[in-house]
């Protein structure tokens, strides 16, 4: 779910804000941080570590959105780009999609005998990348999930089913859970899996998410629950979409000390944009927690005036793509030499992967990507 991206012109406005508050939503009461009888996320630190995403996955976890508060006149579209994103994913690995039981039938129908849906797990929205548990593994054959205490981002939204996703898939699949000592959401924080993270203080050191504090304790609960130890911190955008401009619509690790950040158009001077610029010199300047210095590419965004849709909130990420077995999902959004450029870039990173460029531009009215609406669950 997301988000602010890089290259988002200032005409564009908010984001996911923007359209939550024209839907007049309010927010339901956010998850309690932290400890429960599950207990603490760091209870297994140096033993479970979340691997980097590409690594080979058991399924992916979706969810379907079904709620007219929300979405409004744009859910159908929104439903059929799930949908799409879903089959696309399960020609190459099992999906399961939560789905709520009065519109699991429609579920069904959109996405066809390749998709599971499943009516077990209620949902509030779509966004499983920041509802949904954070996988680990401890190389060994042990999965175990953790749960990022999900508030709504910041009480923006509703999120009183969503607020309950992780613990319930993590059930559902028969593995250990736990809560981390932090609220914040699985766009927010991109790992390595070699003990780095990164992630954005708009989103984290947030009085919205987590009040009282401080960036220290932060880095102490995000390397807790990720069996990481260090963090690369950007400033991000405060206030400007939904997320507060989670990390996964501009930079993403692709493996251990090798970094992509999407870039703006030189002319391109917004907050996003500069925050873009900050973000890739920034990594350019980094060390991963093995001390190795950070070999960090490009990935050009598209220009917002050649792209099909004119949605203020539109995000256009071409960086918010999910990695599933032997292929890569990404977005195309109709500036053609950006989209044809994305995916050359994307096949000389990933040469061993079909990539498949998909038309989402419904969901991405919403401030989203492929990215946000998934979660991997890694082969233990």
């Amino acid at each position: 779910m997301n988000d602010s991206v890089a290259g988002r012109h200032a005409r564009r406005g908010l984001s996911r804000r923007h359209f939550l508050v024209a839907a007049g939503l309010t927010a339901a009461a956010g998850t309690a941080l932290a400890t429960t009888s599950q207990g603490s996320a760091k209870a297994a630190r140096g033993a479970f570590r979340v691997p980097v995403e590409d690594v080979r996955h058991t399924r992916t976890w979706m969810a379907w959105p079904d709620s007219t508060a929300i979405w409004r006149g744009k859910l159908g579209g929104v439903q059929a780009d799930i949908a799409l994103i879903a089959r696309t994913i399960a020609k190459y690995e099992p999906v399961v999609l939560c789905a709520n039981p009065g519109s699991a039938a429609k579920a069904r129908s959109l996405c066809g005998p390749t998709v599971t849906v499943i009516s077990s797990i209620p949902v509030d929205d779509c966004w499983m990348r920041d509802t949904g548990p954070v996988f680990r593994t401890d190389g060994h054959g042990g999965l175990d999930t953790v749960g990022l205490n999900f508030n709504g981002w910041g009480d923006k939204q509703t999120h009183a089913k969503d607020g309950l996703v992780a613990e319930r898939i993590a059930a559902h699949v028969g593995v250990p859970f736990t809560y981390a000592d932090l609220v914040g959401e699985g766009g927010a924080i991109e790992q390595d899996g070699a003990g780095t993270l990164m992630a954005t203080r708009s989103s984290l050191v947030n009085r919205n998410r987590n009040p009282g504090m401080s960036e220290r304790q932060l880095e102490r609960a995000m390397c807790d629950a990720y069996g990481a130890s260090k963090v690369i911190w950007f400033d991000g955008v405060y206030g400007q979409d939904i997320t507060d401009d989670h990390v996964d619509a501009t930079s993403r690790f692709l493996a251990h000390g090798e970094a992509l950040v999407q870039m703006p158009l030189a002319s391109d001077n917004d907050a996003y944009a500069r925050d873009a610029r900050r973000q890739y010199s920034a990594l350019s300047a980094s060390t991963t927690a093995t001390g190795r210095p950070m070999d960090t590419m490009r990935l050009q965004g598209p220009d917002y005036n050649k792209i099909r849709s004119t949605d203020q909130g539109f995000l256009a990420s071409y960086a918010n793509f999910y990695l599933c077995n032997d292929a890569v999902i990404s977005a195309q959004f109709g500036d053609r030499r950006a989209d044809e450029a994305a995916r050359a870039t994307l096949a000389r990173l990933y040469p061993d992967r079909y990539i498949e460029q998909l038309d989402i531009d419904r969901l991405g009215t919403g401030g989203g990507g492929i990215h946000c609406v998934t979660q991997q669950q890694p082969v233990a």
